[in-house]
């Protein structure tokens, strides 16, 4: 796309971009490739691109987070959102090279932020700098993450409130993936913010317009502001796990206490009964006839006394959420 001293954009066949490349007058350019299929090779080599060093370091396959500043160039390579229907944990990235009157980028898989930040401009956005349009992309990440990070909390508002409530049911499950997402948002927003904050305080940032550095300043303090939201919410998904957690195992105890406690008080009656139905000759009450309720007795007093016995030695169920209402 080519804009002009205005900040309109137009949209480019590759060879009108191409050759505007080698003299470009008013405005700025911008031109986006496939890293995957694009042969930067000419363009590299012969520095239309910028620096050849740096360009040659922004586009190779490496997909870690940086940036480099050199003879008033700013290349590097920062997080971007991964298209619908790409595969699952894939992380987006943006190779870029910015000069004062250029923004050459690049990205190796589908991504989101170049064709959002295109329909933009070509719906009558206006953006006047190279600068500008790379905090346009980049801005895009930013609402795209922060949107994540507000439906994550608004699911673990929702978990927490049925805590709260002793609603417990699957939300165990479901904390898993949530906080799985907030810890992985969380990666992407702190690599995202490292590299802002090197642009920011890099000693060759003197070299740049102070729009660019300015630029990085802003950046960076939303991607703080943004990374600390979503550490609170790993926090809290964590911490409510445990809490979920802990409900379950209060539960499952309280469940074993009765089974344990129906356990210890049908074992003398079953002792009684098996003992009274051995086929031996010299039982008691074998040819009385009311022999039947003075055995069915004799096991209920037993069950009495079981029970007498446990509450003597003060076995109580497990103390937990059912407690206050005891009380």
């Amino acid at each position: 796309m080519s804009f002009d001293e205005h900040g309109c954009g137009r949209r480019l066949s590759a060879e009108e971009a191409l050759a505007d490349l080698a003299a470009f007058g008013g405005g700025f350019l911008w031109l986006h490739f496939d890293l995957d299929t694009a042969e930067l090779g000419p363009l590299v080599d012969t520095g239309q691109v910028g620096p050849r060093p740096l360009a040659e370091a922004v586009y190779r396959p490496d997909e870690h987070q940086r940036v480099t500043v050199e003879d008033g160039y700013v290349g590097g390579v920062v997080a971007d959102l991964a298209r619908p229907g790409a595969k699952p944990d894939t992380a987006g990235r943006l190779h870029f090279v910015m000069g004062p009157r250029t923004l050459v980028s690049g990205r190796r898989g589908p991504t989101e932020s170049p064709d959002a930040t295109r329909e933009m401009a070509e719906k009558g956005r206006r953006i006047p700098s190279p600068v500008l349009l790379l905090e346009t992309m980049v801005g895009y990440v930013v609402a795209a993450m922060a949107a994540t990070g507000q439906r994550l909390s608004d699911e673990v508002d929702g978990i927490e409130d049925r805590v709260l409530d002793e609603r417990v049911r699957d939300d165990r499950r479901r904390l898993g993936p949530i906080r799985r997402s907030a810890v992985r948002l969380h990666r992407q927003l702190l690599g995202l913010a490292a590299v802002f904050h090197r642009l920011e305080t890099d000693d060759a940032t003197e070299h740049l317009q102070g729009s660019a550095v300015a630029v990085a300043a802003r950046l960076a303090q939303r991607l703080d502001a943004l990374d600390r939201d979503v550490t609170a919410l790993a926090e809290r998904a964590r911490l409510l796990q445990e809490e979920v957690g802990a409900r379950v195992a209060e539960e499952s105890n309280r469940q074993l206490y009765v089974l344990s406690v129906l356990s210890a008080l049908f074992l003398p009656p079953t002792f009684i009964t098996g003992l009274f139905g051995m086929n031996v000759k010299g039982l008691p009450f074998a040819e009385d006839p009311r022999g039947f309720l003075f055995v069915l007795g004799l096991s209920l007093l037993s069950a009495a006394a079981t029970y007498g016995i446990i509450h003597a030695l003060g076995i109580r169920p497990p103390r937990g959420s059912d407690a206050p209402r005891g009380q």
